[in-house]
């Protein structure tokens, strides 16, 4: 049993790298691409070396003050201007993945376009929620637009939804949940129209499309060259094979990413201007994004990403041969989401039939129409025919144990809840009884849980996710 005491005296390191190794066997696998979310496995084990050497190379140099480690401000020049050099140029910041680049760019567009009133964002339904953190952070609105039949968004209500206090537009390239491309030079041209700035949310889709276009695929315009993008935000950690903790945001213009920073000097200390949300960091994700872009470089790009899409291409292929399973919208990223049109094959059952044999397919809820599904994260090292097997097995199981038993009267009383009374243990013990342990940790059967968020309200569903989280670390 684990002990909340600090040792009295310090534990030698084998002792301690061993328990790292035992607690890390209940995590999902990194490698082999057996987990299709969280993680991007290049295959090529030499790249990642390099990577950790690199990340170790950098670990205790703080980003706080780039006067005090200049090896900073040449890595960040570098890694920023290859991004700009690939996404229509710009200048940029370095940052600690695609939530903080998000959070840039949404301060950037309010602190550039003062309103009177509260600032608005318009955001299409399929936009990350990381806006929505950025939103409530930052003391802004969110006002949602509806997607079309393609997932895609739709350029006459972002049109509509535009008023005096809209600082911000948002579009995807693409979107997560689907893979889709929205219409960006439409939303961009309308917002510039209505001098509005537009981002783009290429966190996922930034380092993938550019090599497909260079390898000949047909990748329609949505980066910093399509006139009314004023910012772009694109992850290093995903499909540029980086370790976590590597984005870039780019700005069209440099007094747009001067908005972005922070500076204070009403204290008597040490000056303080950050180009991020953190200020004291370390460099090692820097070091470990400059090492593996060098590594790989665009022909290893061209090359991981031609593979990752053939995979994709493969996966759809295979899903239209399973019976009762299909692939929602017309992905243009190596990104693919199932969904069921069987009553009787659960995807949240799937999902953990696909995890008892070894499998993570990622579940995603349904929302405004759009059914719950799996998505799946192709990357290199994806091999489709093993996952394809393993698809249809779990979808065979699935069928055949039939979708999890929920009590209405459960849902509703969840709906009517007041977790306010409950405390985290109270609230562990009712997860328990509907087949999830907390204390175990390893692997839960999630199919009930997510069935039961599925059938609740958003807002219900944020609540009891915020509680499940504090009753996990409790």
């Amino acid at each position: 049993m684990p002990s909340d005491h600090l040792p009295e005296a310090g534990r030698p390191a084998a002792g301690l790298l061993t328990e790292l190794a035992r607690l890390r066997e209940g995590d999902l696998p990194v490698r082999g691409g057996q987990v299709t979310a969280y993680v991007y496995d290049t295959g090529r084990e030499a790249v990642h070396d390099l990577a950790a050497t690199a990340y170790l190379e950098m670990l205790e140099v703080n980003c706080l003050d780039p006067t005090a480690f200049p090896s900073i401000v040449a890595l960040e020049r570098q890694v920023v201007g290859f991004a700009a050099d690939r996404l229509g140029g710009g200048s940029g910041v370095f940052s600690s993945g695609g939530t903080e680049s998000i959070m840039l760019a949404v301060k950037a567009a309010r602190d550039a376009r003062p309103v009177e009133g509260r600032p608005q964002i318009v955001l299409p339904t399929t936009a990350h929620p990381a806006f929505h953190k950025a939103a409530h952070y930052l003391g802004m609105e969110v006002v949602h637009v509806p997607v079309d039949d393609a997932f895609r968004a739709d350029p006459a209500a972002i049109e509509a939804a535009l008023t005096p206090r809209t600082v911000l537009v948002v579009v995807s390239a693409p979107s997560y949940p689907h893979g889709v491309m929205d219409p960006i030079p439409e939303v961009a041209s309308l917002a510039f129209s209505a001098g509005v700035l537009c981002h783009v949310d290429a966190c996922v889709g930034g380092w993938v499309l550019p090599w497909l276009r260079e390898n000949g695929r047909d990748v329609p315009p949505f980066d910093l060259s399509v006139p009314g993008v004023t910012s772009l935000s694109c992850d290093l950690h995903k499909y540029g094979y980086s370790p976590k903790g590597a984005s870039v945001v780019l700005f069209a213009d440099e007094s747009l990413r001067r908005h972005a920073y922070f500076a204070s000097a009403e204290w008597p200390g040490y000056t303080v201007i950050n180009a991020g949300v953190q200020s004291s960091k370390s460099a090692g994700p820097l070091g470990a994004a400059w090492a593996t872009l060098m590594a790989i470089g665009a022909q290893g790009y061209r090359d991981l990403a031609e593979n990752a899409m053939k995979a994709a291409e493969r996966l759809r292929a295979g899903v239209a041969g399973i019976p009762g399973l299909r692939v929602l919208g017309d992905p243009v990223a190596p990104l693919v989401a199932v969904a069921s049109d069987d009553p009787e094959l659960d995807v949240f059952v799937l999902a953990d039939e696909a995890r008892a044999r070894g499998w993570f397919f990622q579940p995603q809820l349904s929302y405004q129409g759009i059914p719950p599904n799996l998505h799946f994260t192709l990357t290199g090292v994806s091999d489709v025919g093993a996952l394809l097997a393993a698809l249809a097995d779990a979808a065979k199981a699935a069928r055949a144990a039939g979708p999890p038993d929920v009590p209405s009267d459960l849902v509703d009383a969840l709906a009517g809840l007041d977790l306010d009374s409950l405390d985290d243990a109270g609230f562990a013990g009712l997860l328990a009884s509907v087949g999830v342990d907390l204390a175990g940790g390893g692997e839960p059967e999630m199919a009930v849980v997510n069935a039961i968020l599925d059938a609740l309200p958003p807002a219900t569903r944020e609540a009891l996710l915020i509680r499940f989280l504090s009753a996990l670390y409790a």
